[in-house]
C-alpha cells in the first residue's frame, strides 16, 4: 500500500499546509512525494522520539503533517512522545506505520508490529486506519486530511482475489454473504480469506465482515452485522495483533455491554513475536494459525450436519 498511499498524498501537496515528516526511511518509494512537497518533506533522520515531538509542534502551528516510518519504529520506539506530545493535546498528527502485522517477517521480533493499535488506542483520542486493500489507499488519505484527533494509519498488503470487486470503502464492509459463521477480521488479513470463502458452499460460507476503522466506540457495527451475529452459530475474530488488547477485547466488550453476545466465540490472532523460525508474513501467518486453512476447519466446525 506503501506506492498507494504515496501517490495520494502527491495529490495533496498542492496544499501548502500539508507536511510529511519520514524517520530516513522511504528510499526508492517516496521519491515522488519528496519532489511534490519540496522543503516539506523533512527527513528527520534515525531519531523518531525527535520527529514526533517537532511533528506536534508543527501540528500546533496549524499544519497537516504526517510521520512515516516503518510501523514498529513509527509507535513504539516514540511511545512516550505520542502519548505526551500527541494525544495529551489532542493533535491531529497523522502516524503512518508501513508494515504492520507481520510484514516483515524475516527481519525478526524488532520489526513485527503485532501489537501496535491495541498500544495506541490506549491513548485519549487516538483513532486507528487499517485498510484491507489497496484500492482503500485514497478514500483514507481523504479521512485522515480531515481527522481532528491523532490519527494512526497501519499499512500492510491487500491481496483481493483476481476479478474480485472491492466495494466502497468504509469502516465496516461485508465481503462475503453465505449463511455460515461470522467472520471479522481486521484490514488486510481480510481480503486473505475472500477466494477461498467463496468457494464454499453457500450453506457453510461465512458473512467475512472487514473492519478498517477504530476504536468501535467511533464506529459501531452496523445493524446487519449485529443481526447475523445474533443469529449465526458462532462469531469468530482474525487479527494480525496479539491476544490480550486486540480488536477481538474490545468486540467482546462491546457485545458484552449490549447485551448482544454471540452464541460461540472464536479468536485467531498472532501467537507470537519469537519464532524459532523466522519467514514471510504468509509463513507467520500461519503458525499463528491465521492462514485460510486454519480459518477453514473453524468454519467446517459449525458447519451443518446431514441428517
Amino acid at each position: 500500500m506503501r506506492s498507494e498511499f504515496c501517490n495520494a498524498l502527491v495529490g495533496r501537496s498542492g496544499n501548502e499546509n500539508v507536511l510529511f515528516m519520514t524517520g530516513d526511511l522511504g528510499y526508492m518509494a517516496l521519491e515522488p512525494l519528496q519532489e511534490a512537497l519540496g522543503e516539506r518533506f523533512i527527513n528527520a533522520g534515525v531519531a523518531e522520539q525527535n520527529m514526533i515531538s517537532v511533528a506536534a509542534a508543527l501540528s500546533r502551528q496549524g499544519f497537516e503533517v504526517w510521520a512515516y516510518s516503518i510501523a514498529p519504529f513509527c509507535y513504539a520506539r516514540p511511545f512516550e512522545q505520542i502519548r505526551n506530545d500527541i494525544a495529551f493535546n489532542d493533535l491531529p498528527v497523522k502516524l503512518v506505520g508501513n508494515g504492520g502485522g507481520y510484514a516483515y517477517g524475516v527481519m525478526g521480533p524488532s520489526h513485527h508490529a503485532i501489537e501496535d493499535y491495541g498500544v495506541l488506542l490506549t491513548l485519549p483520542n487516538m483513532r486507528v486506519y487499517a485498510p484491507v486493500f489497496n484500492e482503500d489507499i485514497s478514500a483514507v488519505v481523504n479521512c485522515l486530511s480531515s481527522e481532528l484527533r491523532p490519527s494512526y494509519l497501519r499499512l500492510g498488503r491487500g491481496e483481493a482475489p483476481d476479478g474480485y470487486v472491492i466495494p466502497q470503502y468504509a469502516a465496516w464492509r461485508q465481503l462475503t454473504y453465505g449463511d455460515g459463521i461470522v467472520i471479522i477480521a481486521v484490514g488486510p488479513l481480510a481480503s486473505t480469506y475472500i477466494g477461498a470463502f467463496e468457494k464454499l458452499p453457500k450453506t457453510q460460507r461465512p458473512n467475512l465482515w472487514a473492519v478498517a476503522q477504530m476504536p468501535i466506540s467511533a464506529n459501531p457495527l452496523p445493524s446487519e452485522l449485529l443481526s447475523q451475529i445474533s443469529s449465526a452459530p458462532a462469531l469468530c475474530v482474525a487479527e494480525e495483533h496479539v491476544k490480550r488488547g486486540g480488536f477481538a477485547s474490545e468486540l467482546a466488550l462491546y457485545l458484552a455491554e449490549g447485551g448482544k453476545m454471540p452464541k460461540q466465540f472464536r479468536h485467531h490472532y498472532a501467537l507470537a513475536h519469537t519464532y524459532g523460525t523466522y519467514g514471510s508474513q504468509q509463513f507467520l501467518r500461519s503458525l499463528s494459525a491465521l492462514d485460510e486453512g486454519t480459518l477453514l476447519s473453524t468454519i467446517a466446525e459449525f458447519a451443518p450436519t446431514s441428517v
